[in-house]
């Protein structure tokens, strides 16, 4: 257990990553939160165990996208869809063949073998423990011939023209983050090994896709400059989320010192002349038709 420091500090710490500088275009309303003292200022996940790394209070469920669901039963009213959450929140109003379940992936499945035409899965990164397992599930959840989707972003920034230096604060950020995941035991590299834990849990017609997802402006390209737009908000308004916990419950960093790390990481982030993407890798395979 983490003890909470003197307010006055916590604060000062917060107005410091606050006045790195308003970002260059608007945040939703919802994505803005006064910060209180303690290990964190956001909710935790309310699964049975607490070993969930990221919090899910209203700050960062903004972060989360969970109109595919409603999307894909739109598009399939005649198919029964499920999703499934560690914690209630999910909207009321849903199309008719869409329901939400409390369950976690990684206990028992309750759903009957054989059962679902397809299972898609999305940034389960730090979440699971054992990979290999997890697919075998999948894989016995699915009916002959059905398919297993999975996407996953990788947390490390990438560049192509070398403007990332081994001691950019971002590089650093990378490299903290993944090492804490590798003490919880639920690495974060899942983007980079989930076809190959597709192919050993004997998913046939395995496909791996990779897409750039920049950070910032700085494309010349129309549409991934959108989308790095929208992915500098999600960076800069999830991070302190993602990092509290892993930095002071894992890494034993004082709160104090965590919200002073994240203040470089910011600035870092709105770099101009650092052209740093992440990696967003989809990859889907399919149920063997002779396999039970």
């Amino acid at each position: 257990m983490v003890c909470s420091p003197p307010i006055h500090e916590v604060y000062a710490a917060v107005d410091l990553l606050q006045r790195v500088g308003p970002l260059p275009f608007a945040v939703p309303h919802a994505m803005v939160q006064t910060a209180f003292p303690g290990e964190s200022h956001h909710d935790v996940t309310c699964d049975s165990s607490g070993a969930y790394w990221a919090p899910n209070d209203d700050k960062q469920n903004t972060q989360l996208d969970i109109a595919h669901h409603i999307d894909f039963a739109d598009e399939h009213p005649y198919a029964e869809v499920i999703g499934t959450d560690l914690s209630l929140i999910q909207p009321s109003f849903v199309p008719p063949n869409l329901q939400f379940v409390i369950d976690d992936a990684c206990e028992y499945w309750i759903y009957p073998k054989s059962h679902s035409d397809y299972i898609h899965t999305r940034t389960l990164y730090g979440a699971i423990a054992d990979w290999s397992q997890f697919y075998r599930k999948a894989l016995k959840h699915l009916r002959p011939g059905g398919f297993f989707e999975q996407l996953e972003m990788s947390i490390q920034f990438r560049l192509d023209d070398g403007t990332l230096p081994d001691d950019h604060v971002l590089k650093i950020w990378s490299k903290t983050m993944i090492e804490a995941s590798e003490k919880l035991g639920k690495t974060f590299r899942i983007a980079e090994f989930a076809a190959g834990y597709m192919r050993n849990a004997s998913f046939h017609n395995v496909v791996e896709r990779r897409f750039k997802l920049p950070v910032g402006l700085w494309s010349i390209d129309k549409k991934l400059k959108s989308l790095g737009t929208w992915n500098q908000v999600h960076c800069e308004h999830g991070i302190e989320g993602w990092a509290m916990a892993l930095l002071t419950r894992v890494m034993k960093v004082s709160v104090i010192d965590s919200h002073y790390m994240l203040v470089p990481n910011a600035q870092g982030l709105r770099d101009p002349d650092v052209h740093a993407y992440f990696e967003v890798v989809a990859v889907y395979g399919q149920k063997p038709m002779h396999a039970i």
